[in-house]
């Protein structure tokens, strides 16, 4: 890897991070032009009553019914990549090369890969999950609840 694409990467650790906050500084920094990795992404945090916050996302992803009998199902995500992933999709201009271009420079882990383990990781202050004053749940129980059957590490 060359030297200006390495300091064009921002490596981010998502552990106790708030999910819409992180969701918003990582488009912002997708459309800047850096390549973003964020790593522990099951560990990033949803404020909320847990109890509420699980039925919410089971409301809005599980619950979507059609007139129309498909041959196809949507897909509907339930991994907390895909979580993730969509939550900054939706920070982005959609309708244009420059939002799909930036979604191409974002990759989300669960865990720490090896190639990234000697790295710098980066967490934002802003987007700290002590900043909350009430509980939260984090995106790996809400994907196990909404089916995901994955492990953490």
């Amino acid at each position: 890897m060359s030297e200006a694409v390495e300091s064009r990467e921002i490596v981010v650790d998502g552990t106790g991070q708030i999910l819409g906050r992180l969701a918003s500084i990582t488009a912002k920094k997708l459309l800047e032009g850096y390549r973003v990795v964020v790593v522990n992404v099951d560990k990033v945090v949803v404020s909320g009553k847990p109890s509420e916050v699980v039925k919410a996302y089971k409301r809005t992803i599980l619950s979507v019914r059609s007139h129309h009998a498909h041959k196809w199902r949507p897909k509907r995500p339930r991994s907390p990549i895909r979580l993730f992933k969509d939550t900054v999709w939706g920070m982005l201009p959609k309708h244009n090369k420059r939002g799909r271009e930036a979604l191409k420079r974002l990759r989300a882990y669960i865990g720490i890969p090896e190639e990234y383990k000697d790295k710098e990781l980066v967490r934002f202050k802003e987007a700290d999950s002590s900043r909350l004053s009430r509980s939260y749940v984090e995106l790996g129980r809400i994907a196990r609840e909404l089916g995901w059957k994955g492990e953490v590490e």
